[in-house]
């Protein structure tokens, strides 16, 4: 069925038709209208969860271990601030290994004070366990969170999956929305392995690890979220299968025979695309075309290197565009990260960082064209810039 939706709405949509056992939440913007929607839900008894209005995101997430480790589906919402208060609960959700599904809205994190988008918020926890999608829009939001809870429940990690504050999560678009029915079979019945309230199956949470065993268990996590890289790409193409919507790790986008291209996560992906096709079309200059593409990664943990480099490594010249700083790293995370994985090529690909839409600043079709025609003229020389800032 296609309706028109907000990314916020999107997701309460396919919460509620995942009907979990159990929501934690706190309000916060731009994410405080998923949990509110979803709280109609649970008032007009459209869904069986058990709704927890939590004092502040630190405990939601805590509250969220608590009924995970009971063996209950666990579902969430946060943003910025609310990320970060749940900092300390993050790690050891995914130290314990529990299938918890965060519906997360990208905000820029304080100071100074701002509620717009940019990536800082889950790149800050890019290393805490959990498994990360960014998506594009709304359609992909909301297949994307159905397809979380069938992922985190295989790999028994948690995961969070993203959309850009304001653009996404409120901006209203055209989407095909399943039945019911489709979903609650897609996500089958929950089972969880194991649970505290199972008395004849008795386990140990929260236990303390010294010298001892603490290495062995973090290496388990660690490689649970190796494993979760072949799950995310079985699911994302059972997905496809049942209702013709595939996904993976990265969309590649005119980058089958680029010479130039740009990776990039999150909405300015569909920016992006349209200068894409105008310098495919005209180039620089009313004329011959260039051979122009796109990368644009979606799924960031666990980082799929391996195959990251053989997409790009044909291409003269990359551009990664990072929605949020290191803070004086050798460039933002994503460049960082793409670096790293293009290093062992026999022939590396040329390639720049630009920092851009920091609280939120605007990325127009000017701008991302400017990124283009640097690497056409091979303007390169200078690692990192700051794209559309007063210097």
């Amino acid at each position: 069925m296609r309706v028109a939706k907000t990314g916020n709405e999107a997701m309460a949509e396919a919460m509620r038709q995942i009907n979990p056992d159990v929501v934690a939440a706190y309000p916060i913007t731009p994410a405080t209208e998923i949990v509110q929607i979803f709280s109609s839900f649970v008032a007009d008894g459209l869904v069986n969860t058990e709704f927890i209005a939590a004092e502040s995101e630190h405990s939601a997430m805590s509250a969220c271990i608590g009924s995970c480790a009971a063996g209950a589906r666990t579902m969430t919402s946060t943003s910025s601030q609310g990320l970060a208060l749940m900092w300390e609960m993050l790690y050891i959700a995914s130290g314990l290994r529990m299938p918890i599904v965060l519906a997360e809205v990208n905000r820029a994190l304080s100071s100074p004070i701002n509620i717009h988008c940019d990536h800082s918020d889950t790149m800050g926890a890019r290393d805490s366990g959990w498994i990360q999608i960014y998506c594009e829009n709304a359609q992909e939001a909301y297949d994307s969170l159905i397809q979380a809870v069938r992922i985190a429940e295989e790999a028994l990690l948690p995961i969070m999956v993203s959309t850009d504050g304001f653009i996404i999560s409120h901006g209203m678009e055209s989407m095909e929305v399943l039945e019911d029915a489709q979903v609650k079979d897609f996500i089958g019945e929950y089972k969880p392995e194991h649970s505290l309230l199972d008395i004849d199956h008795p386990i140990t949470i929260g236990a303390i690890d010294f010298t001892d065993y603490y290495f062995e268990h973090k290496r388990q996590t660690i490689e649970a979220m190796r494993n979760a890289k072949g799950i995310v790409a079985k699911i994302g193409q059972e997905f496809g299968e049942k209702f013709g919507r595939s996904y993976g790790f990265f969309e590649e986008y005119r980058l089958e025979d680029a010479e130039i291209a740009i990776v990039v996560l999150g909405s300015t992906a569909g920016t992006a695309k349209v200068v894409v096709d105008e310098l495919r079309e005209t180039g620089l200059k009313p004329g011959k075309g260039i051979k122009a593409g796109l990368l644009r990664l979606r799924l960031f943990r666990p980082f799929p290197y391996q195959e990251l480099a053989q997409a790009l490594s044909r291409i003269p010249r990359i551009a990664v565009m990072d929605r949020s700083d290191s803070l004086n790293s050798a460039g933002g995370p994503v460049f960082t990260e793409i670096r790293s994985a293009l290093y062992d090529l026999d022939t590396r690909p040329k390639i720049v960082n630009y920092i851009y839409g920091l609280g939120g600043r605007n990325i127009d079709l000017a701008q991302i064209r400017s990124v283009y025609e640097d690497l056409a003229t091979n303007k390169t020389d200078e690692l990192v810039r700051y794209l559309g800032v007063r210097e």
